[in-house]
């Protein structure tokens, strides 16, 4: 049984998705995320006019007589979303928890490729693969995805993104578009392998961010303690010189992080729980339309 909180919420993310995802949005996400070329669909007898490049040359030899191969455009595609579940996910200022917020993205795509009847899978990790769904399709499937990604319990706390791209990479045996959804806060070098899975997928990161995490708030002494690891440190946030240097750090973290995805050729979506994420991610369609 679903908690009455827990199915209030997977409601209340239901009814605000469907209303994002109207005719023009589920247009522009066709439009980016087409299909991957064409599927072979059977062998024919030739006809006058058709393509002699198609000719199957084996069956022909077979049957003493020419035959075509034939195709159809390829419309079908898998999505699949890989979430950090870690503890740092479990942080939010500005009305919503980070976790929150990966999990109503990750509900407006949902909904967004269900219109374009493509295949949904769901991978949430932290330091180890939590939990793989399948890609498979319907209603009851994509409300299945929402629900693990409110109320999973994760096992562990700390991130490990290398764990998620390498998982991927063996259970994924088809062409599929992966959108890894983190704050990236992992100290660990993910740039090979994701450059690996880029190469044989579409891998696109959703960096997930809050208003803290790029200025604080001047309120004196306050303890500061880091979600995965435990530790705590005592921070003047009255301090000028405080001040300045946390929003360097953390403006340079971010522009670290575009440029390391740049350099290996995977686009980023930056989201944050203190403005709407829709508008950002119609941005994002509209360059990569544009590139098309």
């Amino acid at each position: 049984m679903i908690p009455a909180e827990l199915a209030k919420k997977i409601r209340t993310i239901q009814i605000y998705t469907r209303k994002a995802v109207n005719a023009s949005f589920a247009g522009q996400y066709e439009s980016v995320f087409k299909g991957r070329g064409m599927q072979f669909d059977e062998v024919r007898p030739y006809v006058p006019g058709d393509d002699i490049r198609d000719i199957d040359w084996n069956v022909t030899a077979r049957t003493g007589r020419p035959h075509v191969k034939r195709f159809i455009e390829e419309r079908e595609m898998t999505v699949v979303f890989a979430v950090d579940l870690s503890a740092s996910g479990a942080f939010g200022t500005v009305g919503k928890l980070k976790n929150e917020l990966s999990a109503e993205f990750c509900a407006v795509l949902a909904f967004a490729a269900a219109r374009n009847n493509d295949k949904l899978g769901l991978l949430i990790f932290t330091d180890r693969v939590e939990l793989y769904i399948p890609a498979k399709k319907g209603s009851s499937h994509i409300l299945r995805l929402i629900r693990e990604l409110l109320y999973f319990k994760p096992a562990q706390v700390q991130t490990k993104i290398t764990v998620a791209l390498d998982y991927l990479g063996r259970v994924l045996t088809k062409r599929a578009t992966i959108f890894l959804v983190s704050d990236f806060l992992d100290g660990g070098d993910f740039l090979r392998p994701m450059s690996l899975l880029n190469k044989r997928h579409d891998v696109i990161a959703v960096c997930v961010a809050d208003r803290a995490e790029t200025q604080i708030s001047q309120v004196g002494l306050i303890e500061l303690q880091d979600a995965e690891t435990g530790r705590t440190a005592l921070i003047d946030t009255s301090s000028k010189a405080f001040q300045d240097h946390y929003r360097r750090q953390c403006a340079e973290r971010l522009d670290r992080l575009t440029a390391a995805l740049r350099s290996i050729n995977v686009d980023s979506i930056l989201i944050r729980t203190d403005r709407p994420y829709v508008q950002d991610l119609i941005k994002f369609f509209h360059i990569r339309h544009r590139r098309r």
